[in-house]
C-alpha cells in the first residue's frame, strides 16, 4: 500500500533511470558483435599460469593484420578474442601470435567467423521478434483481463504492461551502452536473446499482480471496486510483493554464478539479463500497478 500511496516518488525514481538509460543509448550508442556485422572471434587457452599480458598480443596481432579488435581474459588461462573477417593467412598465423612466437605455449580452442549477410538477417530477424512478442503480449492480457473492465478497461492493462515493459527494455539497453562505450564490449545474439528473456520474465512478474487485482476486484463489489481500487491494488501488490523478490532473487543468484564462473562468451549475457530482471521487478512492483491507480483515478474524474 505504501508503494501505491507514494507512487509519484517512484514514478520520479523510474523518470531519472529511463532518461539516464536513453541518455547513455543516444550518447555513445552499442556496438553490434560479428554476429551482426560479421567478423571472427577466437577463443585460446594457455598453460597454466602462462597467460601472458594482453600488452604482449598487441604487437603480435597488429603485426599479422587483425585491427580494431576486442580481446578480453577469461577464467585464469584464457583470452577471447573479436575482431574483423580475417583472411586466411591471417588465421594461420594466429597461434604463432598468441603464443608470441612460441614464447606461451598455447592451444585455439574456438575459431568463429561470420559473414555480413547471416549479421544482416540476424539483426532484422531480431528487431521483428521484439515487436512480434510486444504485440502478442498486449493482445494476451487484454483478452485474459476483458472480465474486469471496469473500473479500468482490459485494454489499459495491455497498455501499461507494454509501457513497464518499454522500461524493462529501456534500462539494460542504456547500461549495455554505458558498457560498451567503457569497456568496449559488443551486442551479440545472446544480448538479443537477454532482452527477449527479460520481457518474458517481466511480463509475468507484471501479470502475476495485475491477476491478484483481478481476483481481488471480483470479491469486491462493482460500486466498491469502483470507489475503492487504490486499496485494491495496493493490498494486491502487498499480497504478491514477497513472492516477486523472492523470485527475482533467486534469478539473480543464477546469473551471478554464471557471471563469474561461466565462459566468458556469456558473461555479458548474465550481465545484461541480470540488470533487466532487477528492472522488471522494479517496474512490476512501483510502476505497473501504481500507473493502474492512476489511469482509474483519472477516469473518475473525467466522468
Amino acid at each position: 500500500m505504501l508503494i501505491v500511496t507514494y507512487r509519484k516518488v517512484f514514478y520520479a525514481i523510474s523518470a531519472v533511470i529511463v532518461v539516464c538509460a536513453l541518455a547513455a543509448t543516444i550518447a555513445w550508442g552499442i556496438n553490434p558483435g560479428i554476429d551482426f556485422t560479421g567478423g571472427t572471434s577466437v577463443e585460446v587457452s594457455y598453460a597454466s599460469s602462462t597467460r601472458p599480458a594482453a600488452s604482449e598480443l598487441d604487437g603480435p596481432l597488429t603485426n599479422i593484420g587483425i585491427a580494431n579488435y576486442s580481446l578480453r581474459p577469461s577464467g585464469e588461462n584464457e583470452y577471447f578474442l573479436e575482431t574483423q573477417t580475417v583472411s586466411d593467412q591471417a588465421r594461420k598465423a594466429l597461434p604463432a601470435a598468441f603464443s608470441v612466437n612460441g614464447k606461451y605455449p598455447t592451444t585455439i580452442v574456438a575459431l568463429d567467423q561470420v559473414g555480413p549477410t547471416i549479421g544482416n538477417e540476424l539483426a532484422q530477424k531480431a528487431w521483428l521478434a521484439l515487436v512480434l512478442v510486444l504485440l502478442a503480449i498486449v493482445c494476451f492480457i487484454t483478452f485474459a483481463f476483458r472480465s474486469v473492465s471496469r473500473p479500468v478497461s482490459s485494454w489499459v492493462y495491455g497498455l501499461i504492461a507494454l509501457i513497464a515493459l518499454a522500461h524493462d527494455v529501456v534500462v539494460p539497453v542504456g547500461f549495455f551502452a554505458a558498457m560498451s562505450h567503457f569497456f568496449g564490449i559488443q551486442a551479440d545474439a545472446l544480448f538479443v536473446t537477454a532482452i527477449l528473456t527479460i520481457l518474458g520474465f517481466s511480463v509475468h512478474d507484471t501479470i502475476v499482480v495485475f491477476d491478484r487485482v483481478r481476483e481481488n476486484l471480483r470479491k469486491a463489489e462493482p460500486k466498491q471496486a469502483r470507489e475503492r481500487f487504490e486499496m485494491i491494488a495496493g493490498t494486491s501488490l502487498n499480497q504478491t510483493f514477497t513472492r516477486s523478490v523472492n523470485t527475482s532473487l533467486t534469478v539473480a543468484v543464477s546469473l551471478l554464478a554464471l557471471f563469474f564462473l561461466g565462459p566468458v562468451s556469456t558473461q555479458d549475457f548474465a550481465l545484461t539479463l541480470l540488470i533487466g530482471i532487477i528492472a522488471g521487478t522494479y517496474s512490476s512492483i512501483a510502476l505497473a500497478t501504481p500507473l493502474l491507480v492512476t489511469v482509474a483515478g483519472y477516469l473518475d474524474r473525467k466522468k
